[in-house]
């Protein structure tokens, strides 16, 4: 079942390890089949060394295990909660990359300092609010994504054009097009939250871009008339 699936979520999983942004058993890549809206998952606590395609896991859209004898990520639940809320996911990823995740400790949106922000995600890469107790005791994974849509909803911004969040005190959550995309946008808010940090170390005054030079990087490459890269 979702053969194809499993095998591009298992490619994006060992692309975590390949650009750093992982270690040991951390972290996770899902993807969903947009016909059947089943989700194809990394099991959980699995080394990234000796797991296979065969191994993913196939679950729908309330958690229930559809295929696969290893139990799923025990963030499955958040995952599922943006890609219930947000139809046009089509790949979610959760790192706890050295960079995107100091921010999150921090509880700091990553400021957009400048145009390699702005080719990617259209202002700060925003940082939820820390979860409550209760919601901590109780259903954590899934409230996790809930606090994740929480923040996306009260930004009022589309979810396809900053495909990036930190949850506080945790970590990066990346989505975009499909799994492989999700991981590259994980790459990148990692290496924007470094440049960030070191912004803010070289001139702790530094300003945000402008909005039309936000808008003209942006735009270049995702708007209507979108002129960079090829036909």
């Amino acid at each position: 079942m979702l053969e194809t699936l499993k095998e591009r979520v298992f490619q994006a999983n060992l692309e975590l390890v390949k650009q750093g942004l992982v270690i040991y058993t951390w972290g996770n890549v899902s993807g969903i089949d947009p016909a059947s809206r089943l989700v194809v998952i990394k099991p959980s606590g699995v080394d990234y060394e000796t797991m296979k395609a065969s191994d993913m896991v196939v679950v729908d859209l309330a958690g229930n295990v559809i295929e696969g004898s290893l139990r799923p990520s025990s963030d499955t639940p958040t995952h599922l909660e943006m890609y219930r809320n947000y139809p046009e996911i089509g790949g979610v990823v959760h790192t706890h990359a050295v960079w995107a995740t100091s921010w999150a400790q921090s509880g700091r949106a990553i400021p957009v300092y400048g145009t390699t922000h702005c080719d990617y995600f259209y202002g700060d890469i925003p940082c939820t609010r820390e979860l409550f107790e209760t919601e901590i005791k109780d259903n954590y994974e899934l409230n996790t994504g809930k606090v994740i849509v929480e923040t996306i909803n009260a930004l009022g911004y589309n979810a396809m054009a900053i495909p990036a969040i930190n949850v506080s005190h945790h970590g990066p959550f990346t989505w975009g097009k499909d799994p492989m995309d999700a991981v590259h946008n994980a790459k990148v808010m990692d290496t924007l939250a470094e440049m960030a940090y070191l912004t803010e170390k070289i001139n702790g005054n530094a300003e945000k871009v402008t909005q039309h030079l936000l808008d003209k990087h942006y735009l270049r490459k995702h708007g209507a008339k979108a002129y960079y890269g090829q036909k």
